[in-house]
């Protein structure tokens, strides 16, 4: 399958309930699109919550209620969002086909699968309880000369054997979607924020670089405006 003229390089596949609603995003070339949050379940009884933007051409917006259930197909994208000088990157599940499912109808996926290139060099840590954690920033290739850039934590095994990776090598890697909470303390204040990333269950090198030109484009991104040695939470 192609998408947009590129190989299969960025694919997300999702299911779960709408836990915000629907609301305006904005409008390219006359075509309208919306943003709504949907409750992606994790096996250790956590959820996660993550944004996706839809366009109004797939779907009625008002049928996007709190509850529904959808089935989503799409991409990770990532765009900037420049506030008080800081650019930060925001993620959101691009959603190219979306089924509404019964309401008997229980399905709970979270998969996303991505082949790119590492554009910082990864950051190695370990938790107080001496857990390995890597986190790598991956740029993917789109259309029209654009990259989206994907933050992917791994854990163990595979952390320690990302954290060895160069600046500019290509990896695909296959994993889920997942939110985290986190204060972050800005002057005297504590401000809560949330945190997208790829949580990374397989990793594979691909045989190809790119110019280490990659890594300048993201050199200046906040990774949600949060900084890679922030803790992490699985």
């Amino acid at each position: 399958m192609q998408m947009d003229g590129l190989p299969e390089n960025n694919s997300v596949t999702i299911a779960g309930t709408i836990a915000e609603g629907c609301v305006f995003s904005h409008e390219v070339y006359g075509e309208g699109f919306y943003t709504f949050r949907i409750s992606s379940e994790r096996l250790s009884d956590k959820e996660d919550i993550l944004p996706v933007t839809v366009s109004e051409r797939l779907v009625d917006k008002d049928a996007l209620r709190v509850g529904v259930q959808v089935d989503i197909s799409g991409q990770l994208r990532s765009y900037n969002n420049y506030s008080n000088r800081k650019n930060h990157l925001v993620l959101t599940i691009f959603a190219r086909e979306l089924c509404i499912l019964e309401e008997n109808e229980e399905k709970n996926e979270n998969q996303i699968s991505l082949n790119g290139f590492i554009c910082k060099p990864p950051v190695y840590r370990k938790t107080p309880f001496g857990r390995e954690i890597s986190d790598i920033l991956i740029a993917v290739n789109r259309a029209y000369n654009k990259s989206d850039y994907i933050p992917c934590i791994a854990w163990g095994r595979n952390a320690r054997y990302m954290a060895g990776l160069e600046v500019g090598s290509n990896v695909r890697v296959w994993g889920r979607i997942q939110s985290r909470v986190y204060q972050k303390k800005i002057g005297e204040a504590t401000e809560e924020r949330t945190a997208y990333e790829v949580s990374v269950s397989k990793i594979e090198v691909q045989g190809q670089q790119k110019p280490e030109r990659a890594e300048s484009a993201a050199e200046h991104m906040d990774w949600n405006g949060d900084p890679p040695e922030a803790e992490k939470q699985e």
